[in-house]
């Protein structure tokens, strides 16, 4: 379907209009019962809805929206720049690098490193930058960005992080040992306004700029010579979209833990619905994205009431025989 300016305003008002209202009922579900009325009044320094309500859920909630809909428009352009409709911003071996920055970091700073948010969300950002300079560089073949073996990269450098965290995690102790297993499987709890606006700030930068590439991202789908007659520079187009795409997972992984599928599960039900012209799928993404981990987030801290499961877990129990779908889909194309 050919895009116009009112069917783009449309679509995003409406995914806009369901994220709000996610938000505000997403806020209001909880193990807990909230007097809205009550929390909403002033001047009551006991109120313990109010403090339930704005100072442990509402930042919590927020925080999920930005990282599903860092997550979903990061794997938006990732399927786009790789070809592959199984591409997935964890496939790539970004969060694999944060996860191992994060794990050294509880190992190194002790209980601090799990109570305090500047030494977590450092070593996994540091750990993001590093595995990302490692696989451009593993990517590059003749000084060119090569999707498949960008791709391949990612996956083997994936497995190797994963198993230098459970080298690591077996000298933890046991405090640092449960930590690190609820990290690694996803966690949104216990964050505060600044992080949410913090991150918020970075995911819309990182989003604009890979909003601003809409267009080569149609071209590269078309392959790289029609790309190139067409004006794009193939080999910089790349490494922007790489780029981007990449420092959004690292950032998002750093304060939330490792959180799969979402980058897979939400460009595809976007891309079946609005069809896959990347001026609308991207923003469409990044609210789509923004919807399914709120209410993702909202079954792990509610579905067996006051015990909570990590969210990874959920998105986990989604995105798994959603995987396998798409795969059989996939193969049927190819050899059927």
């Amino acid at each position: 379907m050919y895009l116009t300016q009112r069917r783009f305003i449309t679509v995003n008002a409406l995914l806009l209009v369901l994220l709000l209202g996610s938000l505000a009922l997403a806020a209001l579900v909880g193990s807990v019962h909230v007097d809205l009325a009550r929390a909403l009044t002033a001047g009551m320094p006991d109120n313990a809805d109010r403090v339930i309500l704005f100072d442990t859920r509402l930042p919590r909630v927020l925080l999920a929206a930005v990282v599903g809909g860092a997550l979903a428009i990061a794997g938006a352009a990732l399927q786009g720049l790789l070809r592959n409709p199984l591409a997935e911003p964890h496939l790539i071996g970004i969060s694999g690098g944060a996860a191992l920055g994060a794990v050294i970091a509880i190992i190194a700073g002790g209980r601090s490193a799990l109570t305090e948010s500047a030494l977590l969300p450092l070593g996994a950002a540091s750990g993001a930058l590093v595995s990302m300079a490692v696989i451009y560089r593993l990517a590059q073949v003749h000084g060119r960005l090569q999707p498949y073996v960008l791709l391949l990269a990612g996956v083997v450098y994936n497995a190797f992080a994963g198993a230098l965290i459970m080298c690591v995690n077996a000298i933890a102790d046991f405090y640092q040992a449960h930590g690190i297993l609820f990290w690694l499987m996803g966690s949104l709890g216990t964050q505060s306004y600044r992080l949410v606006v913090t991150i918020g700030l970075y995911t819309a930068i990182g989003a604009g700029w890979l909003m601003l590439r809409t267009r080569q991202l149609n071209l590269l789908t078309l392959g790289d010579d029609a790309a190139l007659q067409l004006g794009v520079d193939v080999d910089r187009a790349r490494r922007a979209i790489f780029i981007a795409a990449s420092l959004l997972v690292g950032a998002v992984v750093s304060v939330s833990g490792m959180i799969g599928f979402v980058g897979l599960i939400v460009p595809h039900i976007m891309r079946l619905i609005l069809g896959a012209d990347h001026r609308l799928l991207l923003p469409a993404s990044l609210l789509a994205g923004a919807i399914f981990l709120v209410w993702a987030d909202t079954i792990a801290r509610t579905a067996l009431g006051a015990v909570e499961i990590p969210v990874g877990v959920v998105t986990a129990l989604c995105g798994g025989p959603f995987f396998v779908y798409l795969l059989k889909r996939e193969g049927r194309k190819l050899f059927g």
